[in-house]
């Protein structure tokens, strides 16, 4: 493969309407094209047999076999494609035994185009490194690629722990909440609520929605935005 052609992308996910938004996800990454999607682990046998893949977009739960089963029968075969994990499995036994399958990244959901986009674009920036590294420096800078930045400073006056009890509350809910609903939940001010809620909103992990029939100015309802 030279430079110039795009990394061959292969999305494997169980659900429908989550390969397709993945599918459009890569295709909106300079330098990557999805060359086809597969919802179970013998599609994606099939699929790799005849076409040329880069890489897959794996999720772990495939409704007919588990996706590190997939990756080392895969190997096994002679496949030797790199994986990104696309998962919302959160056991660390699972994270250490797919590196040794050639699991590079793994992406918890739900996530953001925005997420995805950084694991593919530090991806493709590891698999371009080639030649004869000069030293451990530049061995050490190679691997640090693949790693995601720090988590990103939250707005002045928000803590971590906090928002995760209100990010805990709003997915818990499946009719949504309001801020005061969620503050109740969770023990803080309505005032505190609402930003929170307005920072996951701006963060595009929650949404809106006015809630009519009731007298004077609507309130707001926040919902998580599921499989993003």
């Amino acid at each position: 493969m030279t430079a110039e052609q795009p990394i061959r992308v292969l999305v494997v996910e169980d659900d429908p309407v989550a390969a397709d938004a993945h599918v459009m996800y890569v295709g909106r990454v300079p330098g990557f094209v999805a060359v086809g999607k597969a919802h179970t682990g013998a599609e994606a046998r099939r699929l790799l047999d005849r076409t040329p893949v880069d890489l897959l977009l794996l999720d772990l739960h495939l409704p007919d076999v588990h996706g590190l089963q997939l990756a080392r029968s895969l190997r096994a075969a002679g496949h030797h494609t790199d994986v990104i994990a696309v998962t919302s499995a959160r056991d660390l036994t699972v994270v250490r035994e797919g590196v040794s399958l050639g699991v590079v990244q793994y992406v918890l959901k739900p996530f953001t185009f925005a997420t995805l986009r950084d694991r593919l674009v530090r991806y493709a920036e590891f698999r371009g490194t080639a030649g004869e590294a000069s030293g451990q420096d530049e061995v050490d800078r190679a691997l640090a690629t693949l790693r995601a930045p720090g988590p990103a400073a939250l707005p002045k006056g928000l803590s971590g722990p906090t928002l995760e009890r209100v990010t805990g509350a709003l997915r818990a809910s499946e009719e949504g909440l309001t801020a005061a609903g969620v503050a109740e939940s969770v023990g803080i001010s309505r005032i505190t609520a609402r930003r929170y809620l307005e920072h996951l909103v701006d963060a595009g992990r929650a949404g809106r929605s006015p809630l009519y029939g009731q007298v004077g100015r609507p309130e707001l309802v926040y919902r998580w935005a599921r499989g993003r």
